[in-house]
């Protein structure tokens, strides 16, 4: 596939920016270049715009270079670069398959991008077919969660193998959840495929949703692609010190990612007692999605006990369905205590 033939023109063309800490690769003695208040405080500088020290440490741990990754200030803003970056406002046109992450339809109209949906079948696997033929020339992007939300589950690798081979357009993989699946993280398969873009966060597993921090890997053309229009400090000197300093607590994370597979488990014994409960959907995410008789009147009877999830029912095959996170052991405990107090009543 020739990735040159998707990138939009004006970005082809674009001089990007050239920020203040472009001109020099090594430690300097003294910075008199960009209008930075001289007296130090720990944040009187602008940070590094490419993160390099970040980059190295994920590098440790996905397997990935650093010239393959692009850091973003949350995962929305690298799905907002890629829009801008290949898709051509009016003109093109992406594909999405709800239920489905609702930012990306937001992201597309925010772009003046067409959207085209294809609805996922019944137990919530890709229509491949139908994706297939609704893909035309003007077609930019596909994506997809995996695993998804709101639903929980992991799309079949053939079924994305096959979009991949019959496709002439980028497949996005949206991989906050992948921390939570026993499936491996299509990272490894990037090398085969030069259209597809993964993108993470730290949001997650690792518990850091506060400083906003999303990670989007693909070829080193495509990240050079999307830092010559990415803002050129979009990451705070706070939020990368804080990630490095969390990426070194590989015990701690892997303690909570453990409790919360724990916990989870705990809360479908849970839910598989309750006699509103008319399914629970298969999950590789640290949240289920159940249907339920009453969907409203549950989510309310939680609300008033202080207890708060996702009813999901506008959403397509999702009628009377809710979303729950999986919390603290207690948290927990505690939802279920309201759960089986209003299957009492």
């Amino acid at each position: 596939m020739n990735i040159e033939k998707l990138i939009r023109k004006n970005v082809l063309k674009l001089k990007p920016y050239s920020s203040a800490r472009d001109d020099f690769k090594h430690q300097a003695e003294v910075y008199l270049d960009a209008n930075e208040n001289p007296f130090g405080n720990g944040l009187n500088r602008y940070p590094d715009p490419y993160q390099k020290n970040l980059k190295n440490a994920l590098a440790g741990i996905k397997g990935i270079l650093p010239e393959q990754m692009l850091i973003g200030n949350g995962s929305d803003e690298v799905l907002d670069l890629i829009y801008r970056a290949f898709c051509e406002p009016d003109e093109d046109n992406v594909i999405i398959v709800p239920p489905t992450y609702g930012m990306y339809k937001v992201l597309a109209e925010v772009n003046n991008v067409e959207v085209k949906e294809v609805l996922l079948n019944d137990d919530f696997s890709l229509n491949t077919k139908k994706i297939i033929s609704r893909a035309d020339k003007k077609t930019k992007l596909v994506l997809l969660a995996s695993p998804n939300n709101p639903t929980g589950n992991i799309f079949k690798k053939d079924s994305i193998r096959e979009l991949l081979k019959e496709l002439n357009c980028l497949i996005v993989i949206d991989e906050a959840y992948i921390d939570f699946s026993e499936e491996d993280s299509w990272l490894k398969d990037m090398e085969k495929y030069p259209q597809l873009i993964v993108t993470q966060t730290l949001s997650k597993a690792w518990g850091l949703a506060g400083i906003r921090l999303g990670i989007c890997f693909a070829s080193p053309r495509i990240i050079e692609i999307l830092n010559k229009i990415k803002p050129p400090y979009n990451v705070n000197q706070l939020s990368q010190e804080f990630a490095i300093k969390s990426l070194k607590s590989q015990i701690v994370y892997n303690e909570n990612l453990k409790i919360i597979l724990e916990e989870k488990e705990k809360l479908k014994l849970g839910f598989e007692n309750l006699s509103f409960v008319r399914k629970i959907y298969p999950s590789d995410a640290n949240f289920w999605l159940i249907k339920v008789d009453d969907a409203a009147k549950i989510y309310k009877g939680l609300l008033n006990q202080g207890i708060v999830v996702r009813d999901r029912s506008k959403e397509p095959l999702c009628e009377n369905c809710l979303r729950i996170t999986t919390g603290t052991p207690e948290e927990n405990k505690k939802l279920l205590k309201a759960l089986k107090l209003m299957d009492r009543n």
